[in-house]
């Protein structure tokens, strides 16, 4: 199985790397952000990036969904500090096969691997039992995701801009349009999916993975 890590720290990809070849694994590349783990993957073609979720730049979540819509065969397992469940839907929610924290053991991590490589998904139980994927499925038990119709790549844009809290103005400026444009795309955007607030529209994409919690 040929692997390549993400991960912004080099001793946990140092780390990472030593103990899954001690494992048979075939550890093709180490990179430090979400581009380089793109363009790494173009050229090595990996069976599996194991995915740091909070990398600097592009982060886990963004380039997830770039790495899986661009090379679809390959699988990403999100690797995270974070135990809090919006992460693992939001990785799965951009194409993730697998999610699991940091603090878990090598044996759970190769667990993750298998599964991932056979064609299953899976989430560390630490996420908690109530959990599971939504990537193109009905979103968890006890979650508010709202029921919404496909956006436009320029929907997309204005969303991603509003949940990293631009203004209309600067959105109308970085995408070379009228603020009453931006308007309409707004009021569009939130008819589509069934929301009212600014803070709804950025919980939505989070979850969407074009936005980050961080």
């Amino acid at each position: 199985m040929r692997l390549l890590l993400c991960d912004d720290h080099q001793m946990v990809r140092e780390g990472l790397r030593a103990m899954l070849e001690s494992q048979g694994f075939d550890v093709v590349a180490e990179v430090a952000d979400g581009r380089e783990a793109i363009e790494r993957a173009r050229q090595l073609l990996p069976d599996i990036v194991v995915m740091d979720v909070s990398i600097v730049g592009l982060n886990g979540i963004q380039a997830t969904r770039r790495l899986t819509l661009e090379l679809p065969h390959i699988r990403v397992i999100g690797l995270s500090v974070h135990t809090d469940r919006r992460y693992a839907d939001a990785m799965f929610a951009a194409g993730a096969a697998g999610y699991l924290p940091k603090s878990s053991g090598m044996d759970e991590l190769v667990l993750a691997l298998n599964t991932v490589a056979s064609g299953g998904e899976y989430c560390s139980p630490s996420i908690g039992p109530a959990w599971a994927p939504c990537s193109g499925r009905e979103a968890p038990a006890g979650t508010d995701a709202p029921a919404s119709k496909p956006l436009s790549p320029r929907e997309r844009e204005v969303l991603q801009r509003i949940a990293n809290g631009k203004s209309s103005k600067e959105i109308a400026a970085s995408l070379d349009i009228g603020v009453a444009t931006v308007e309409t795309h707004r009021r569009q955007l939130m008819d589509k999916l069934g929301l009212r607030t600014i803070a709804e529209l950025t919980k939505y994409a989070i979850k969407a993975g074009l936005a980050s919690l961080d």
